[in-house]
């Protein structure tokens, strides 16, 4: 397994929580609400893509 890869999983960061802060900074500018979307992660990327305008509920 390569080093980073390794170092990222061992800090706890995942795919989802990197889109879930990527997400809720760019429609909130908070540091605040992107470590609470961070720490629902998937939750919060699933809940996002269907209750935007245009998501997957359409």
């Amino acid at each position: 397994m390569s080093t980073a890869r390794n170092t990222a999983a061992q800090a706890g960061i995942s795919l989802g929580t990197a889109i879930a802060v990527a997400i809720s900074w760019s429609v909130n500018k908070s540091i605040i609400w992107a470590i609470v979307h961070g720490f629902f992660s998937w939750f919060y990327v699933i809940y996002y893509a269907f209750t935007r305008p245009g998501g997957l509920s359409e």
